[in-house]
């Protein structure tokens, strides 16, 4: 068996620590018996990271569909972190913040990047304000787009900033526009071990369509969604519901999910493209989903989430910005949407709770 993971780089650092393998481990149980949840979830991750096992269960989102563990193995997971290193550059004593649940993918391979490019990694609370609360400055961090929103000002202290988990709105999208920090967009799943492509979303590089990582290579099927070439991380074709434009056998422009797509009067429209274009007009959370229709078969609705308390948008002037495909036909109002743990709106949810208010 090659239990090559079980190698910790001998620069790695935790908390600005070094540590030997049963250092390590010793850290670990103490981590589990904290009483802190996100510290129970490190140190369980770090046991089975070192123990005789290739392969570890991780569970995801739950954003498009329920939860499920999907089993990883440990060396793939290797192969991902030395692509992230080499796409951003990242070599061994760079410093970075887990500020991440680690009982999910995202934050499980912070530290296993950190184990295998040896780099210097600080944990903390995965807190919607994490950053903030130490004056440390880092090389690299990874956070959600909530995370980014209550950062913006603690920015100047991150070189390199990944942004997954959820959509960059217009309106965070612009304010990245007025920071120094190298941020990107990430897209990936718990299937591909976190990200497989990027893009910068700020600076002279910044860009609409997404870039892969080394050895990562793209086609479409026969629906038009993304199929995920990618060895080192999988022996088979990731075969996705994302609906692309495919640019390059290594570049492609992200439309949607097909689950979502939605076919009103034969045209074809993608809700988080009109999501995207609403978002700077809509400040409370909302989704464009669909119901049946007589003449067009499926008519564009928005549903938002207001509990009472906040001024109801000027949906005229919102959807002023649309062309008249895309304007909602009808607006609805939930005082509270489902969430993932990771913040992710459940759209599943959602339209199921409206059929049984209506």
């Amino acid at each position: 068996m090659n239990n090559s993971w079980k190698n910790i780089h001998p620069s790695f650092k935790l908390n600005g620590l070094q540590y030997s393998t049963s250092g390590l481990l010793e850290i670990a149980k103490g981590l589990e018996k904290s009483g802190v949840h996100y510290e129970i979830s490190i140190g369980k991750f770090l046991q089975q990271w070192l123990d005789e096992n290739d392969t570890i269960f991780v569970k995801t989102s739950g954003s498009t569909g329920k939860p499920k563990d999907i089993k990883l193995y440990k060396n793939q997971m290797v192969n991902s972190a030395k692509a992230t290193g080499v796409f951003f550059k990242l070599g061994e004593n760079t410093t970075a913040l887990l500020c991440l649940p680690s009982n999910y993918i995202a934050g499980k391979m912070m530290l296993v990047r950190a184990l295998v490019l040896g780099w210097d990694l600080h944990i903390v609370a995965p807190a919607k304000d994490a950053l903030t609360q130490y004056d440390n400055d880092y090389d690299f961090v990874a956070m959600v787009p909530f995370q980014v929103e209550h950062s913006l000002k603690a920015l100047n202290k991150v070189h390199k900033l990944i942004i997954g988990g959820g959509t960059v709105s217009k309106e965070l999208n612009d304010k990245l526009q007025e920071v120094e920090t190298e941020a990107f967009a990430t897209y990936g799943m718990t299937e591909t071990i976190t990200h497989i492509a990027v893009r910068r979303i700020n600076g002279l590089a910044k860009s609409s369509t997404y870039t892969a990582l080394p050895n990562v290579k793209f086609q479409k099927d026969e629906r038009g969604c993304l199929v995920i070439q990618a060895l080192d991380i999988s022996e088979e074709s990731i075969i996705t519901n994302d609906v692309v434009n495919l640019i390059s056998p290594t570049s492609f422009d992200w439309l949607g999910r097909i689950d979502n797509v939605i076919n009103s009067g034969g045209v074809k429209l993608y809700p988080e493209q009109i999501e995207k274009n609403l978002a700077a007009f809509i400040e409370l959370p909302f989704i464009i989903t669909s119901e049946k229709d007589k003449e067009l078969g499926e008519r564009i609705i928005l549903i938002f989430e207001n509990n009472g308390e906040q001024k109801t948008p000027n949906f005229s002037k919102a959807f002023s910005k649309l062309n008249k495909y895309e304007r909602p036909k009808k607006v609805y109002t939930f005082s509270k949407f489902p969430y993932t743990e990771t913040g992710k709106i459940k759209r599943a949810e959602v339209v199921d709770l409206l059929k049984n208010k209506i």
